[in-house]
């Protein structure tokens, strides 16, 4: 404990200060540094201080010694080491380009050319043998990915042979996603296996600099770009709207395959349809921050009813807007009707749900909107309701005149609902054709698309016949 100075002024300042143990130490501790008392100047205060608070840790301590408890900050500081020393010893088992590389080498130099297809082959026994040139080049690290039951997994000839490129590629793959996960564990500060917003964003940032087609992006969108990349994660891997992803779930995701395409560079293998259609890609990303400029004309950083019906040309229906800021737009802090505005995560989330209709998350997010009375299936008269206004905007484009239910029988076909009278959301996903059913129902060009569906599928065969 500390003694104190040789003075007995010090020695009685001392005795002012309240015993540690106290809960009120730190207002009282405050007092006694804003008095002065005992204190010759400001340096001598504040080392005072110092030493003050170093008496009470060191009395917490005890105490915890004593009870034989460790003390929560020990506790987090071994926890941090240890899973650093843990992550630090499965990256240094990872293979790394150099090791891939010379995989590559034994697999080719050791393999037979398929007389038929010239396809590169090896049947067990050089797989065998392909497993000791490795691991005497490489070392142990490669030996795991030659196991029997590796072997087994790939498609064999009828000579018991399977191609080395399959082979090659699941251990790229293998290597790739283990990396992913310790760079995601590394960053999960909780270590509960999910990742939250803030996490993610860190994720895909420190991925930037090895993406080909985002090395070039400019510094002062790096932060934005990584809030719209992240979302998508969560849109797909935090189906319940948590906060947090789970890092299996992502590392299985299409969204993960997706960003990692964006290694190819983009000047000689990615064509400017397959960069749009990438929802990570740069040009997407600044497709999204300039479509939302576009709709915010009042320029409040987030968007009205009014706004958002100027989506996608305005072909989008008024109930179907009015039905997404029921059920996915938060109300604003005053609480009146017309304070609710979509803000820009809620425009990601609708982006999502209308450029992914066809997956359970986007549908899942459109049929909310469709279910009109919240009730977990449509009727035939949610149909008529759905469709009326579409069919309004379809005769205002001056198109010929339609009879809604025959609209609404299509649809049913379309279906085949398990109960007749009702559409649920697992009768959308199980026919194959529910992203087309929600376009039809809240899109004026989705059900000119549907209606010129068979002239569209000529046009698009015409070019391959040239």
């Amino acid at each position: 404990m500390y003694s104190g100075s040789s003075d007995g002024e010090s020695h009685d300042a001392q005795r002012k200060i309240p015993p540690p143990s106290s809960m009120l130490w730190v207002r009282n501790l405050r007092r006694y540094i804003g008095s002065g008392a005992g204190l010759g100047s400001e340096a001598l205060m504040e080392l005072e201080t110092k030493r003050i608070l170093l008496d009470i840790f060191k009395e917490k301590q005890q105490k915890s010694a004593e009870a034989g408890t460790i003390p929560s900050f020990y506790k987090k500081r071994v926890q941090r080491l240890a899973k650093y020393r843990f992550l630090k010893k499965q990256s240094d088992l990872l293979l790394n380009a150099d090791d891939l590389d010379a995989m590559w080498v034994c697999l080719r130099e050791n393999c037979v050319i398929d007389d038929a297809t010239g396809a590169e082959k090896m049947n067990y026994e050089d797989f065998c043998h392909i497993a000791s040139v490795c691991t005497e080049q490489i070392g142990p690290k490669c030996r795991r990915f030659f196991s029997p039951s590796n072997f087994m997994k790939f498609e064999k000839d009828e000579s018991g042979r399977i191609a080395i490129l399959p082979f090659y590629l699941y251990v790229m793959r293998t290597v790739s996603l283990t990396q992913a996960r310790i760079d995601m564990s590394e960053l999960d500060e909780d270590s509960d296996g999910f990742l939250q917003p803030h996490e993610m964003e860190a994720y895909i940032r420190g991925l930037i600099p090895n993406l080909a087609q985002l090395r070039d992006m400019p510094g002062v969108f790096v932060q934005m770009y990584c809030r719209i990349a992240a979302h998508k994660f969560f849109f797909f891997c935090d189906p319940h709207r948590r906060g947090k992803a789970c890092i299996k779930k992502v590392l299985l995701s299409n969204c993960l395959q997706e960003l990692m395409e964006l290694h190819q560079e983009s000047e000689e293998e990615v064509t400017d349809t397959e960069q749009a259609e990438n929802w990570f890609s740069l040009t997407s990303a600044q497709r999204i921050c300039d479509m939302f400029l576009d709709l915010d004309k009042d320029r409040n950083g987030t968007l009205s009813k009014q706004e958002l019906k100027e989506y996608a040309d305005g072909t989008l229906t008024e109930i179907f807007i009015e039905r997404v800021f029921d059920e996915h737009v938060r109300r604003g802090k005053s609480g009146a009707g017309n304070a609710r505005e979509m803000d820009f995560e809620s425009f990601l989330d609708f982006v999502l749900a209308l450029e992914n209709k066809d997956t359970a998350e986007g549908l899942t997010y459109l049929f909310r909107c469709l279910d009109l009375q919240g009730r977990g299936f449509l009727t035939t008269a949610d149909i008529h309701s759905l469709f009326r206004d579409v069919h309004h905007k379809w005769i205002e484009g001056g198109n010929y005149e339609l009879c809604i239910e025959d609209v609404r029988d299509e649809i049913w076909d379309m279906v085949k609902p398990a109960d007749e009278l009702r559409i649920t959301l697992a009768d959308l996903l199980s026919c194959k054709q529910g992203g087309t059913v929600a376009s039809m129902l809240i899109d004026v060009r989705g059900f000119w698309a549907h209606d010129n569906r068979e002239n569209l599928l000529q046009e698009e065969e015409e070019p391959e016949e040239e």
